[in-house]
């Protein structure tokens, strides 16, 4: 594998992070969002990623890159709260809650976060090799 090569990879890695962490900053900024019914309800999202082979290099587990196939929402129901004083509540009274775990998040947001790092210290250790 060509040391060029890694600079493909951790970029695509860091773009990858970088979803990521985007979509964990939308989840965290609509954690106390409330709605008028279950279906309008913001769920919590989540990137996947997916394997990229380089057909260059022969099929190289160790040249493989990643991208983000998409994002998915979680299927855990929101949260009934009784809230009749508030102005989404339904009929009987009750808002539904994202299904947002703030706890959750930003442990995510940490473990992106140095997954970013890691990919610019490998950048940068390849950049004084060559």
């Amino acid at each position: 594998m060509s040391l060029f090569r890694i600079f493909d990879i951790a970029g695509s890695a860091m773009s990858a992070q970088s979803a990521r962490l985007n979509t964990t900053a939308s989840n965290l900024a609509n954690a106390n969002t409330v709605a008028s019914s279950a279906e309008t309800a913001y769920r919590c999202r989540q990137p996947v990623f997916q394997t990229v082979m380089d057909n260059s290099a022969g099929m190289d587990p160790a040249s493989a890159g990643v991208r983000v196939a998409g994002v998915v929402e979680t299927t855990a129901p929101p949260a009934k709260v009784h809230d009749p004083g508030n102005p989404l509540a339904d009929e009987e009274g009750y808002v539904y809650m994202s299904n947002v775990n703030p706890v959750d998040e930003l442990v995510n947001m940490i473990s992106a976060s140095r997954s970013y790092q890691n990919s610019i210290e490998v950048l940068n250790t390849s950049r004084d090799l060559l």
